[in-house]
């Protein structure tokens, strides 16, 4: 059995995902049907966790100066109608971020009742967590934008969605692949749904086939410290699969480059569950003149995607 296998075999093992003896000596298929299903099942787990993306109720866009936050329409930030008139003020200030919590209210601020407190933003490290009742939320950075991502854990959209609709699980859409790294990383565009571009760096191309023909992708991630990240779109975009594209991530390359593209595993993106996430969308070179009839479809909850 190849490295790659035995890789993705042990990976499996280690996550609970795999249910086949791991002395096995060839792929089965049945096997591993089983187990993209079991994937599947943990997929929607994820998404229906307290950090998921199934409880977003708000992504609340901060102005320079002071942000007063509630749910009574006097503020500049308006909550869900559940939440208290007036809870605090959000100061930002030359890209500094700091609360102040109103007295009658009670918002935990990293598990600390207090009034007054520094923020510091998803793009940072210990991002300043904020808990008040069934809420939680704390302040993304996109660009030069910060905003408030607001979470209520008693959402009923995580109780309506029971599954994600998807193409049956296909052996054959699990395509061998070979990382051929540059010379020197390329920069590529990665647009969002905000109209803003993000420049990232790619560091080769993956190069598989389907039914013959050659086709490439432009992954992110090195391939050396760990495994590689897709954002693509297909002929299927916008028609059985979300318009804006799909995620997929991809086995670490072996020594001589070789992995395997599963595309049984590719996901819709946040924004196909929710108005209130900001989704990188798949760049120019990525986007695959063929349908690739696997993954993850169009959600029906969502008939405004």
């Amino acid at each position: 059995m190849n490295n790659t296998i035995i890789k993705l075999i042990t990976l499996l093992v280690f996550i609970g995902l795999f249910a086949c003896k791991s002395n096995q000596e060839s792929f089965n298929e049945e096997d591993y049907i089983k187990s993209v299903q079991e994937w599947q099942v943990k997929r929607l787990e994820n998404l229906k966790s307290e950090n998921g993306w199934l409880n977003l109720v708000g992504l609340h866009w901060l102005k320079e100066g002071q942000n007063p936050f509630g749910s009574n329409e006097a503020n500049n930030i308006i909550f869900p109608e559940k939440a208290p008139d007036f809870i605090g003020t959000i100061i930002l200030f030359r890209g500094n971020l700091s609360i102040s919590v109103n007295e009658d209210i009670e918002v935990f601020i990293n598990d600390s009742l207090i009034k007054e407190h520094g923020i510091n933003t998803d793009t940072e490290n210990n991002t300043t967590m904020f808990k008040m009742g069934s809420f939680k939320w704390h302040i993304i950075k996109r660009g030069e934008r910060y905003g408030i991502r607001l979470r209520d854990l008693e959402n009923p959209l995580s109780d309506q969605i029971t599954e994600i609709p998807s193409f049956p699980v296909n052996p054959e859409w699990r395509i061998e692949a070979k990382f051929k790294k540059f010379d020197t990383a390329k920069r590529i565009a990665i647009p969002n749904v905000l109209g803003e571009t993000e420049y990232e760096s790619c560091y080769g191309l993956l190069n598989f086939k389907v039914e013959g023909k050659e086709y490439s992708l432009m992954p992110l991630g090195d391939g050396e410290t760990g495994g590689l990240f897709i954002i693509f779109a297909d002929d299927t975009s916008a028609e059985e699969t979300y318009g804006a594209g799909r995620f997929l991530s991809v086995e670490k390359p072996d020594k001589n480059g070789k992995t395997y593209i599963d595309f049984n595993k590719a996901t819709n993106p946040p924004c196909a569950f929710t108005d209130f996430a900001t989704c990188p969308l798949p760049p120019k070179e990525n986007v695959l003149p063929i349908k690739i009839l696997a993954g993850e479809k169009i959600n029906e909850h969502f008939g405004h995607h």
